[in-house]
């Protein structure tokens, strides 16, 4: 991201009149709760049909899709860059963390037939509601209270994934405060030469100028997503190097974005 005030202007500027963008998020405030809930209790009723993890995989895109149009967010990513993930294979996707839109954004982006799932922590996954629904959908569980364990079962769970399926990390780890990049852990890159997959590298850009820190409702506006060309860890080399290398080309493509 650049400090060029005009491309900040760009981010947040609504999509949407004033009037259709108070109809949505009335909306959403009085009937979204209702919808939201539903999704979170259909694995509680249908997690052993046949195929319930396809069929629910993509009710929650459409839900997080909903959910972008409610709040008049727009997300933009280039049809050569759809395509290109579409053809992915033998993949770890890997994603700056801007602010709590990313994932939705990420789920609204990316089309339905590259298939992918998120790592998320342990303590999410033993929710009661919310269980069954992340196992359904395949949420890789992560026990952080151990790095050694968390990289191994992650490790595991890439290794017994189908070729097309792709787990996203946040390689920062959490929602970076400074106006590029923050420093990136190694745990990907780990995955990745461990497992023999290459790393698929994603740029948000203005995810933080729609829903600053502290900030409940975010402003309406464009977030844009940029798909780079996979990224091949160098066994030759210290993990560092690759960490560094990774970090590097996903800076210039935030930097100049």
């Amino acid at each position: 991201m650049t400090d060029d005030p005009v491309s900040r202007d760009t981010a947040i500027v609504a999509i949407d009149p004033l009037p259709v963008r108070l109809l949505k998020r009335t909306v959403l405030v009085v009937l979204g709760p209702f919808y939201f809930l539903f999704v979170a209790f259909v694995p509680l009723l249908c997690a052993r049909r046949k195929g319930f993890r396809g069929w629910y995989w993509r009710l929650v895109k459409r839900a997080c899709s909903r959910l972008l149009w409610l709040l008049s967010i727009r997300a933009e990513m280039s049809d050569a860059e759809k395509q290109a993930l579409s053809d992915d294979t033998g993949s770890i996707i890997v994603i700056n963390h801007r602010s709590h839109l990313d994932g939705f954004t990420l789920m609204d982006v990316v089309p339905d037939d590259k298939w992918f799932t998120f790592a998320a922590k342990k303590e999410l996954c033993d929710a009661p509601l919310l269980s069954t629904g992340f196992t359904g959908a395949g949420l890789v569980e992560i026990d952080r209270s151990s790095g050694k364990v968390a990289l191994e079962t992650l490790t595991n769970a890439v290794q017994e994934m189908p070729d097309r399926r792709s787990v996203v990390l946040f390689p920062e780890g959490t929602r970076t405060k400074t106006e590029t990049l923050g420093q990136f852990k190694a745990g990907a890159v780990l995955v990745a030469r461990e497992t023999g997959r290459a790393i698929r590298p994603i740029v948000i850009h203005d995810s933080d100028q729609l829903l600053p820190r502290g900030k409940f409702f975010p402003f309406s506006g464009t977030i844009r997503i940029e798909v780079l060309p996979p990224f091949v860890c160098d066994l030759d080399k210290p993990v560092d190097e690759d960490v560094d290398r990774l970090r590097n080309a996903m800076m210039a493509v935030f930097d100049n974005g």
